[in-house]
Formats: C-alpha cells, structure tokens, sequence
C-alpha cells in the first residue's frame, strides 16, 4: 500500500513539472519573434475597428483555450472561461472541452483463461483534466483514449475464466479503470469510470450451459425426491410400530378412511378384510 502511495505521489510530481514546463517556458521568442510581434500590434493598430473582431475571442464555462504565440503556449497556460484576447498573424488557439465524454467500446472478441470466445462491449467516462497536456503531449486525445480502452479490455480479459468474467464485473470495470488512468495520466486526461454492458457467448456454448444447468436442476430434484421417501418410509415405519401397539388404532384409521371416501360422494366403498381372518382357512 505505501508503495502504491508513492507511486502516485512520484507520478503526480512528474506531471506536474511537465505542466510547468509547457505553461512556463524558460526559452525567449528572440529578436525576430519580438519584431513579428511588433508588426503583428502595428498591423491590428491601423485595421482597427475591424481587426478587434479578429483579436477578441470568447470562451465557454466548459471549455478552456491553449493559445500558441510563435508555436510556444503563452505563459500561464489554458485561458478561460471568458474573453481573451490574441493578435493577428502570430497567435493561433485551440479550444478543449472539459466536460464529461462518454463512448462505447465496440465489441471485442477475447479468448479467455480456459479457453472460451466471447465478446463483451462496454463503456467509459473521462473528461479532459489538465488542456495543455491534452494539446501538447498527443496528437488526438480521444481517439487515442478509445484505442486504449479497446486494448486495455482485451488484455484484461485475457487473464479471467469465463466464470470470473461473468461474476465479476465490476472488479473488472475498476482494474480497467485504474489501468486507464494511469496511461492518459501523461495526456491530461482522468478515467472516471469504465463499464463492462454486455457478455455475448457462442450459440452453442449458450446450449451446454443450458444442459448442464438442466441436468444439474434435475440432479438435484432426484435428490430431493428420494429424500422425502426416506422420510416418508421413516414416517410410516414409526406409524406401524404405534398402530401394533394398539389394535383399535387401525380401526380408528379404517374409520377415518370411510369418512374421507364418503365426503368425497363415491358409491363404491371398499371394506377391507382382515387378514386374521383369513389365518383359520389357511390353517385348513
């Protein structure tokens, strides 16, 4: 854990004097560059008022602007929200979103620890943490978080069964996750959650599934079932025992038997013969 810790803490102080370096270069634009800069004002100057058009620039709550002078970020780093202004010629701008992006991930077709094709799809939140990391250090931030998303759920699927991935997915979303945001912590971008929405299996391993929950189903109601035999055979040796006990038990019993019979409006009735009965003529 404190490992972990300090992992973090050394990662955050990289960025951080990564951000630095971009927001506050040390290096001059030089002579030229100041006079580009002096004909740039001279210029926006005598086309006044129209050039004010041109030189002022509004920002959005959302959004924050990178603005490159020369092809080096104005010291400072991101503007906004609000108006900024920039000279003609020499000063170019980038808008970035900072709110929340959600994408889905297409589905992938993964083999598994034991061996098993499925595809799973999913989906991820992020949002720009830090814009000058996002222009400066990559090319495209989204397009390269999508790839990685691809690629991240592939490899991390790669090292669960099939079982685990379809119990566990949220251990699964947050190693995703975690794994997401350590790799587009460089690009100024912050994971904030992965979702895992659909498992997809082959037909015929839908199929087998099927029969061996049926047969494990069925296994189990054999089980049941011959155990309430047993219960019942149980049941009905203790009652045999207390009806030999007492003789005028079992007639009690054919009693009940007619009572049950005649509420249920039968014409045929059936008396039984007692088998004491019978031991004379046998004896003969």
């Amino acid at each position: 854990m404190a490992s972990d810790n300090e992992d973090v803490a050394m990662r955050e102080s990289k960025r951080r004097e990564r951000q630095s370096a971009l927001e506050n270069p040390d290096t001059d634009i030089g002579l030229c560059g100041w006079l580009l800069v002096g004909v740039s004002i001279l210029l926006m100057l005598v086309t006044l008022p129209i050039s004010i058009w041109m030189c002022i620039k509004i920002v959005k709550e959302y959004e924050r602007a990178i603005i490159f002078r020369l092809g080096r970020i104005l010291r400072g780093g991101a503007k906004g929200p609000g108006l900024f202004f920039i000279l003609p010629c020499t000063d170019s701008f980038i808008n970035v979103d900072m709110r929340t992006i959600s994408f889905d991930i297409p589905p992938q077709e993964v083999l598994t620890k034991d061996s098993v094709t499925v595809s799973v799809d999913g989906v991820v939140y992020y949002r720009v943490q830090n814009a000058t990391l996002a222009v400066a250090n990559i090319t495209n931030a989204d397009a390269a978080t999508r790839l990685l998303a691809q690629t991240t759920l592939r490899n991390v699927l790669g090292t669960k069964n099939l079982a685990e991935i379809l119990s566990d997915r949220e251990e699964i979303a947050h190693s995703m996750q975690t794994t997401l945001d350590d790799a587009t912590d460089d690009w100024g971008i912050k994971v904030e959650r992965v979702e895992i929405k659909d498992v997809k299996l082959p037909l015929q391993l839908q199929r087998a599934m099927a029969a061996e929950a049926e047969a494990a189903r069925e296994a189990r109601a054999k089980v049941i079932a011959a155990e309430g035999e047993m219960n019942a055979s149980r049941a009905l040796k203790e009652a045999s025992l207390v009806i030999a006990e007492s003789p005028s038990a079992l007639q009690l019993r054919y009693l009940q038997t007619l009572n049950t019979i005649a509420a249920e409006k039968n014409s045929t009735i059936i008396f039984p013969l007692p088998l004491e009965m019978m031991h004379g003529f046998i004896k003969h």
